[in-house]
């Protein structure tokens, strides 16, 4: 069946609802992007279909998270490319509103608040970003509710459809700050974190990396061996020596790092005793951001021992 395209929050109710039809043990899926897309998306899109019987799939450059007006201007919009993307992958329908539909009158006067979580790693380099990313992620999945448009029989206490909502590993701190949303908030869905997508050569698979030039995107190659350095380290149960992987990382000219730690995977607090002399036991995630030329890229990868 053709992709379905709706603009407006009524035109996806209506035709998500239809889709689902009476909503007697269905199950919906939400994957919400922002375009330009590439098969990192496509991955959470297939996961979304392996699991669910309908797929909606977002796509919405949302303002609040851009710091700088210039770097929003330059975003990528790939409407068509993406909509046969997420075509072949399965999926039912895309909501793509515009700014006007998502915020009515405007900047929103009340906003989520992503706490201290927000406020250490790419919060502390990117003022608000995580406030403005949870406001159109809590509105997302109220858009995407199973429940709204659904006849009032189907509506009924136990018989609503399951509720899935799928995000990408690599952006380890906005996953780890959705699930938080959800569970301190009460939100009636399932966050599906899907792992991060790599390019052979390992460099994980962003909508920035177009920017990159062929020079500045073989030295970006030295953040993802850095990872792999410490991975290596923990399934050995080693040292991680995480000032040695710093050490790689600076010693790439085109690279400026930014941050480079290991964190407890909930509160993304450092762990520091598991980073020098202590041998690497139990679970953690190491998370890196660095600028490499003009072009800033981040990445991480859990730790297990």
């Amino acid at each position: 069946m053709p992709i379905k395209l709706a603009t407006t929050v009524a035109g996806l109710r209506t035709e998500g609802a239809r889709l689902l039809g009476s909503g007697q043990g269905r199950s919906q899926g939400l994957v919400p992007t922002m375009g330009a897309l590439h098969e990192g998306h496509a991955a959470l899109a297939r996961a979304a279909v392996e699991q669910n019987d309908v797929v909606v799939a977002t796509i919405f450059v949302n303002p609040l998270q851009f710091g700088d007006a210039v770097d929003l201007d330059r975003y990528p919009r790939t409407l068509d490319a993406d909509l046969a993307l997420l075509e072949e992958q399965g999926v039912d329908l895309v909501f793509a509103p515009s700014v006007e539909e998502v915020y009515p009158g405007g900047e929103p006067l009340v906003r989520i608040t992503s706490g201290r979580l927000g406020e250490k790693w790419e919060g502390a380099s990117r003022p608000g970003h995580f406030d403005g990313a949870l406001t159109v992620v809590a509105k997302l999945l109220h858009y995407g509710l199973p429940a709204a448009g659904l006849p009032a029989v189907a509506a009924a206490p136990g018989s609503l459809p399951a509720y899935r909502a799928y995000f990408g590993q690599k952006d380890a701190q906005q996953l780890a700050l959705v699930r938080r949303m959800v569970a301190d908030l009460n939100f009636p869905v399932e966050i599906v974190g899907v792992p991060t997508v790599r390019a052979v050569d390992g460099l994980a698979l962003s909508s920035r990396n177009r920017f990159l030039s062929e020079e500045e995107r073989e030295a970006a190659l030295v953040l993802s061996r850095a990872l792999r350095l410490l991975e290596e380290r923990a399934v050995a149960r080693e040292p991680l020596d995480l000032d040695s992987a710093r050490s790689l990382v600076e010693s790439q000219p085109l690279v400026a790092l930014d941050y480079f730690d290991v964190v407890d995977p909930e509160t993304l607090e450092p762990l520091a005793e598991n980073c020098r002399e202590t041998p690497f036991s139990g679970e953690a995630l190491a998370l890196i951001a660095a600028k490499v030329g003009p072009v800033r890229l981040i990445d991480n990868a859990p730790l297990s021992s």
